[in-house]
């Protein structure tokens, strides 16, 4: 890569912003940087689906507003960007390559920044799957180490931004699908809260929230300041918090050591910079609810998932368009009953109150962010005589994140610890709805105390 592409590849998105804001760099210059790392780096990762050079180049020398001129990379699943192609990693919907007409409202609030748009990311089909690996698109690959998965569903914006090829790119969490890759690559991973007057999910596009994913505090910080309403995240200072701490499965088994080792190296730090940290955590966890809950979710949202992609095409969906594990999962929702349904979501307020009651006693829970380090690449594809293998792997490899997409709670993974390969190990931290500030602020005191600014990929 040519010397600006070098020069400009750590720089965390506050960085680039304040060269563009002093005049040191040209946005033009530093968007062709990053045209330039995303074509020598991407062969090797398959982290980014499609690219928009062109369009980006026009609109660089335009943009407007605090990080105008800033390259960005989109989620090719959930977020349209008008004039470009959204395929929710299907391969029936790349095929038909239709460009959307309008930014959904994330992304317009992303452009209105004055970010530049560069290309859209891998994901799973339809996000359903904790990887970046689809027949669409194909498989992507995690830049810590090419033999293991990024995570995902937002594999590819996370594996895009460990990669140094942008700064920041978009992501989106349905059960974890923004922590997960987060933890996997090295990142920091902040998932919004709910907003507090929509409240319990009456359907799985309720579950997700869509943020970023970014090498440091400070960046998730900035663009959540500008993406929602409230208090500058710089100017919360936490008090001593009480945290509670989570180090094995809720039915107490064990964790991977890596996961366990780098929830205790966080609950050190975290006691060091003032705070109490106790074992403790939400008894409501081990409650059998959470999963049947999702299962009725997931079982039930596919469906209108193709009842959506079926409205794209103009015809019905068939077998053949999907991928074994959707299939199989409407297979389930078209099967369950409006009783057993009801049922199920029903039960879903009196599980988010028993949940949210224990955040009367204490202010965060520190939980790793995955139960195991990243995953080989495949091991979450299907088995011919169990097409929903995957997704029970899934769960047993992610069982921290799902239960805050339920609650609407806000979490954060950091990338505090590595095993022993020297691969991320993320911990995860979740506050009471509404307290993203408070995450953020004291992920910075942990960014200071233990710093991984330096800590990049070997390729």
């Amino acid at each position: 890569m040519g010397s600006l592409a070098e020069q400009t590849r750590w720089l965390d998105l506050t960085d680039q912003k304040d060269l563009l804001a002093r005049g040191q760099i040209k946005p033009a210059d530093l968007l062709d940087a990053a045209i330039e790392r995303i074509e020598h780096l991407d062969p090797a990762l398959n982290a980014v689906t499609t690219r928009y050079f062109d369009q980006a180049r026009e609109a660089a020398g335009s943009a407007e507003g605090p990080l105008a001129g800033v390259p960005f990379l989109v989620k090719d699943l959930t977020a349209d960007v008008a004039g470009q192609v959204r395929t929710d990693a299907n391969s029936a919907l790349k095929a038909q390559s239709r460009a959307a007409d309008r930014d959904s409202p994330l992304v317009d609030l992303f452009r209105s920044a004055g970010l530049v748009v560069v290309g859209r990311t891998t994901s799973s089909e339809f996000g359903t799957l904790p990887t970046a690996e689809s027949r669409a698109w194909g498989v992507t690959r995690n830049p810590w180490d090419l033999s293991r998965s990024p995570g995902g569903s937002s594999g590819g914006s996370a594996a895009a931004v460990a990669a140094g090829m942008v700064a920041a790119a978009h992501a989106s969490d349905a059960a974890g699908s923004l922590r997960i890759p987060a933890s996997g690559c090295g990142l920091v991973g902040l998932k919004p809260s709910r907003p507090a007057d929509s409240g319990p999910p009456v359907s799985v596009q309720a579950l997700i929230s869509e943020f970023v994913v970014t090498r440091s505090v400070r960046d998730a910080a900035l663009l959540l300041d500008l993406t929602q309403p409230g208090p500058t995240a710089a100017d919360v200072t936490p008090a001593p918090l009480r945290i509670g701490l989570l180090d094995s499965r809720i039915d107490g088994s064990p964790v991977h050591p890596a996961c366990a080792a780098a929830v205790r190296l966080a609950a050190g730090q975290l006691e060091e910079l003032g705070h109490h940290v106790e074992p403790g955590f939400p008894t409501a966890l081990g409650d059998a609810t959470l999963g049947r809950l999702f299962s009725a979710y997931f079982a039930t949202g596919i469906l209108e998932v193709f009842e959506e992609v079926a409205r794209r095409l103009g015809r019905e969906l068939t077998e053949a368009d999907v991928e074994p594990l959707n299939w199989a999962l409407a297979t389930l929702g078209a099967q369950m009953s409006s009783t057993e349904r009801e049922s199920a979501f029903a039960a879903a307020p009196a599980f988010i109150r028993s949940v949210l009651t224990w955040w009367d006693h204490y202010d965060l829970l520190l939980t790793p962010t995955t139960a195991e380090p990243s995953l080989p690449v495949g091991a979450l594809g299907p088995e011919p005589a169990n097409p929903l293998a995957g997704l029970e792997r899934a769960q047993a490899f992610a069982p921290f994140t799902p239960f805050v997409n339920m609650t609407g709670q806000p979490a954060i993974s950091l990338p505090l610890a590595s095993d022993e390969q020297g691969r991320p190990t993320g911990v995860q931290l979740v506050g009471r709805p509404g307290a993203e500030r408070v995450l953020l602020a004291v992920a910075a005191q942990l960014e200071v105390a233990a710093p991984w600014k330096d800590r990049r990929p070997p390729s």
